[in-house]
């Protein structure tokens, strides 16, 4: 009688004492799904101008998706979702130094017009160029003149200030990278062949 009551009493503690921790393992597991460094996001935005005029969304689409931390977004939109949990909210504006950056004057050259592809040969026509470092630079038509053509390296965004709408869709650690294929072991060299021996000399005759 007084085994089973201390049963009953210990599963009863067992229970009480499970139910914090476990209740205190989901609450990590949750604080985890927190946009920080080294996490890969995914965000549905709306970006507009602050005029309100639309000037992309992801709505329709897939969210977009980016590891925080590694400027794969703009200084000013990245710092304000570090922090934010998934299926949080925010309105966020970023101004153009935290943006694209300011209209850089000398960012506008001229080039030969047989240079340009014959299709972008118009006035907004945007194009993409690598830079020394190998990073995409878009280029805008600004100008088409008899034998140049007034090209824009500034971003299109470039000394615009930008207004979004973001949502937190999931937070997730990054995937693994790629695991390089195992090298090869050299094969063994085959053993040279043993060399016979070397007959004795017969017996020389007396």
């Amino acid at each position: 009688m007084h085994r089973k009551y201390f049963s009953f009493l210990s599963l009863l503690a067992l229970c009480a004492l499970s139910g914090p921790v476990l209740g205190a393992t989901a609450e990590k597991a949750k604080d985890e799904r927190v946009v920080k460094d080294g996490m890969m996001v995914s965000l549905d935005y709306t970006l507009k101008s602050p005029d309100g005029k639309l000037i992309e969304t992801s709505k329709g689409r897939e969210p977009l998706k980016y590891i925080h931390g590694q400027k794969m977004m703009i200084p000013g939109l990245e710092k304000e979702l570090t922090g934010m949990k998934v299926g949080a909210e925010k309105h966020v504006t970023v101004k153009p130094e935290d943006g694209y950056g300011k209209i850089n004057p000398n960012a506008v050259q001229e080039v030969p017009k047989e240079k340009i592809p014959p299709n972008a040969l118009k006035v907004g026509a945007v194009l993409a160029a690598k830079s020394p470092e190998g990073m995409v630079v878009p280029m805008t038509v600004r100008e088409i003149k008899e034998k140049t053509v007034v090209m824009d390296l500034n971003h299109p965004m470039a000394g615009k200030t930008l207004v979004f709408d973001v949502k937190i869709v999931d937070v997730q650690p990054p995937p693994p990278p790629p695991s390089q294929p195992a090298t090869p072991a050299a094969p063994a060299k085959p053993n040279p062949p043993a060399t016979p021996a070397k007959p004795a000399d017969p017996a020389q005759k007396k």
